[in-house]
């Protein structure tokens, strides 16, 4: 590995720490269904509304080039994965399901991006990495029921939630690790910022408090606007763009265990053997399913 490479591996991990404290935070300021605070909608918008605006001041500081209409529709791409799908449906999840659980189904995320990718960029998966697909999505459900709390073999709202937030979340990984070689990556996840403000920021007006919210809620909601919508991605896109996305994602098999460790300052929760033991098992097998070899298209 060249210092280049070194380089991005050290932003694809200030990256993953930055992401891996979103959960507990957005915990932090949506609180429980007994004790609710800000609203999961008002969250999501009003993050992106507030990391937009930044935004704008940032590419006019730096002069930047407005993307041609093409580099418009793969940031759109972007947008619909990382300013609106995931952090709206883990905002409402994330009230009814603590941080500790969620970090567990956020173990699958990888291995969604790379079966994505593998389909965008033509390849052709191997069996082996199927199976470990199937395996990781097969322990994640069997935590979620497990811990659901309901009769019948069906995951509570909230997993399933999360589970779509991953694979929203994939794609906009993806479209926007794919961006970052065509054009500065602090400024991919600027300009989707800015080209979404028409729709966050009405909408986080729309949903915003009227009624007196606690300091840490919106502390926790600083939190995911300046670091998990906006700074969090100059480290993670250029990170990429820097070492490589195949190896540079190795590093997100850290987040469920950072996100795990991190809702214990901030949430006060504990971490208990199934809880721990799922999430080991989750990461042991998107680490083999990224080890599985991905074949190229033959023509």
């Amino acid at each position: 590995m060249n210092k280049h490479e070194l380089h991005g591996l050290w932003l694809g991990l200030l990256g993953v720490l930055l992401f891996s404290i979103t959960l507990p935070v957005t915990r932090l300021a949506v609180g429980t269904p007994e004790a609710p605070f800000l609203t999961g909608f008002f969250i999501a918008f009003g993050r992106a509304g507030v990391a937009g605006l930044l935004s704008v001041v940032y590419l006019v500081s730096v002069k930047a080039t407005p993307p041609t209409a093409k580099q418009y529709q793969s940031l759109a791409m972007v947008s619909l994965g990382v300013v609106f799908g995931f952090p709206l449906l883990t905002s409402l999840a994330m009230r009814y399901v603590p941080a500790a659980h969620a970090s567990v189904i956020t173990g699958v995320l990888p291995l969604a991006t790379a079966a994505l990718a593998a389909r965008v960029n033509r390849q052709r998966p191997s069996v082996g990495f199927w199976l470990c697909a199937i395996g990781g999505c097969a322990l994640v459900l069997s935590f979620a029921i497990l811990r659901s709390g309901q009769s019948g073999w069906w995951p509570h709202t909230a997993d399933l939630m999360l589970l779509a937030a991953m694979a929203l979340g994939a794609i906009g990984y993806v479209w926007g690790g794919r961006m970052s070689t065509q054009m500065p990556a602090q400024q991919v996840i600027s300009w989707a910022l800015v080209m979404s403000l028409p729709v966050t920021l009405p909408l986080a007006w729309l949903f915003r408090p009227l009624e007196p919210v606690p300091w840490f809620a919106w502390a926790g909601f600083a939190y995911v606007s300046l670091f998990s919508m906006w700074l969090g991605f100059f480290a993670w896109y250029r990170g990429l763009a820097m070492g490589g996305t195949v190896r540079v994602s190795q590093v997100q098999l850290l987040q469920p265990f950072l996100g795990m460790l991190f809702a214990i300052p901030i949430l006060g929760e504990s971490l208990d053997a199934t809880t721990v033991g799922f999430g080991l098992a989750v990461v042991a097998t998107v680490f083999l399913g990224r080890k599985m070899p991905v074949h190229s298209h033959t023509t």
